[in-house]
């Protein structure tokens, strides 16, 4: 299976090549073109109750697209975003697995399981939300973001503004805290923000979508 992002970084997609055989797993909006000949299949990922648990507790679709290839050759997919920006496409060596953001998992490999885990009152209130989507198996897993991606190696502490953490390794803790002092805090427009602290890598949007928001309604 053949996969790279073209368009990148500000409006990235993947393109995927699928020997015969070959099984590509995404959201269930994620397909933007694909060669007529391609099978596809939705399905609930683990069965009916972690379909569920994913939909209510990771913020992701409650079925996913099995895309399967079952010609004699070479046929192709094109996988996008809702938003604008770019996309990283990471390899899991049955080792390592990533906790990724509410409504970033885009696609993955078939050997990749998707999970949700527990996140803490303090990501809540980080508005990162209670549970994360976790990646984990062998396979590549593709993620995107709303603006560019920047990675980070953390070891020891890093502050990341509210919305902007994209996905990171699980060993990693959230803890939300005030920019400031109270009033530099609220005033200052920095609000609350999460401290990032232990050792391993993080990924950064560069935008976030409060952020549009807040800039749409201020010109209406």
């Amino acid at each position: 299976m053949r996969i790279k992002t073209e368009g990148k970084p500000a409006f990235a997609y993947v393109m995927v090549e699928l020997e015969p055989g070959e099984t590509i797993i995404a959201e269930s909006d994620a397909m933007s073109s694909m060669s007529a000949e391609l099978d596809l299949d939705a399905k609930f990922n683990g069965g009916f109750f972690v379909g569920l648990a994913r939909k209510f507790f990771g913020g992701e679709s409650l079925f996913i697209n099995h895309f399967t290839n079952n010609t004699s050759k070479t046929l192709s997919l094109h996988l996008t975003q809702a938003t604008p920006g770019d996309i990283e496409i990471k390899e899991l060596d049955g080792t390592q697995s990533y906790c990724i953001q509410r409504g970033s998992y885009i696609a993955s490999e078939a050997g990749v399981k998707l999970g949700v885990k527990w996140a803490g009152l303090g990501s809540l209130i980080g508005g990162e939300g209670l549970f994360k989507l976790v990646v984990s198996g062998t396979g590549r897993v593709i993620f995107g973001a709303y603006g560019g991606i920047l990675e980070k190696e953390i070891d020891g502490e890093y502050i990341v503004d509210t919305g902007h953490l994209v996905a990171y390794e699980p060993g990693m803790k959230l803890k939300p805290q005030l920019s400031g002092g109270i009033f530099s805090s609220f005033f200052g427009g920095e609000g609350f923000v999460t401290r990032v602290e232990g050792k391993g890598k993080i990924y950064i949007q560069t935008r976030n979508l409060s952020g549009l928001v807040s800039w749409i309604n201020r010109q209406i």
